[in-house]
């Protein structure tokens, strides 16, 4: 059975410890963060088109960005996704029934909207002024609200609804939470011979003999990354690679792999790896159903 342990871990990046596993299983892992975990974003904008007079003014929705340029943008702007109360639209228990066209309720859609105006400076229009037509803690979150959308003058505003489904990333790169995916061996520090490994001791770099257990061993995974760099001062193309001559390695820890990416704050990246582990799972369930079924 797999085994799993987080190294670090914060609101948008995570680094993964597997073991007991084989590299076809990590990659397994990684094109279903990329392309299966589900995923809130917008789907379709409704823009209103026209002119209103207020206070005087007289405001029209002809912004400097087309309709189409702005939709991709709030495309890409991470909504919030919470999985145990959205559903695919085709899985709806409410509308899955119903033509793809009348689909869309509070079970499965989420929808935004913004009305604002430019000033005489110019003003910024961001996702901070996006507002969900429902509880406030689905707005877009704090850090991201400075996203920009676009950017009004005097007498111009842009007034929107914006509809946001749940989706995968084999349909749409914006339904895709994660990026920066990427997998590496566990490399562990080899002691293979004690006389020339002085020469490394004696460049008075991070790593030391002492660190190395009995067994002439390096296990701790931040020690090893810098064990990695102390051995570029004594590698190919240095002075002391000569007598050097591999006195310390780097091997691979057979069976374990370090899996690393990061989220585009729909999620947490933790959120996105037990959902893309129960994407997985239901994928092989079904496999061995069918298996079943011809047997």
């Amino acid at each position: 059975m797999v085994k799993t342990k987080i190294i670090e871990e914060s609101d948008e990046k995570i680094r993964i410890l597997l073991k007991d596993t084989d590299r076809a299983f990590v990659n397994a892992i990684r094109r279903t963060l990329i392309s299966d975990t589900p995923k809130m974003a917008i789907d379709k904008v409704r823009f209103e088109m026209g002119t209103i007079e207020q206070d005087g003014e007289v405001w029209e929705t002809n912004g400097p960005l087309p309709d189409e340029l702005i939709a991709q943008r709030l495309a890409m702007i991470p909504i919030p996704t919470v999985h145990d109360e959205f559903h695919f639209q085709d899985e709806c228990p409410e509308c899955a029934d119903l033509v793809e066209k009348d689909r869309g309720c509070p079970l499965c859609t989420m929808i935004y909207t913004c009305k604002e105006f430019g000033t005489d400076g110019g003003r910024m229009i961001t996702a901070g002024d996006m507002s969900y037509l429902g509880e406030a803690r689905l707005n877009i979150p704090e850090k991201y609200r400075s996203i920009p959308i676009t950017k009004l003058s005097r007498g111009q505003m842009i007034e929107f609804y914006a509809t946001a489904v749940m989706g995968r990333g084999s349909e749409h790169a914006k339904w895709s939470p994660v990026s920066g995916v990427t997998f590496t061996q566990r490399k562990v520090g080899v002691l293979n011979n004690k006389t020339k490994a002085k020469i490394l001791w004696g460049l008075k770099l991070s790593i030391k003999a002492k660190d190395f257990d009995g067994d002439g061993r390096l296990e701790d995974m931040d020690m090893v990354d810098q064990l990695a760099d102390d051995l570029n001062h004594v590698g190919p193309g240095t002075e002391e690679s000569r007598d050097f001559k591999d006195a310390i390695t780097l091997e691979d820890a057979t069976g374990e792999f370090i899996l690393s990416f990061e989220t585009d704050g729909s999620m947490t990246p933790r959120v996105a790896f037990e959902m893309a582990i129960a994407e997985l799972s239901g994928r092989f369930g079904e496999i061995e159903e069918d298996i079943a079924a011809v047997f």
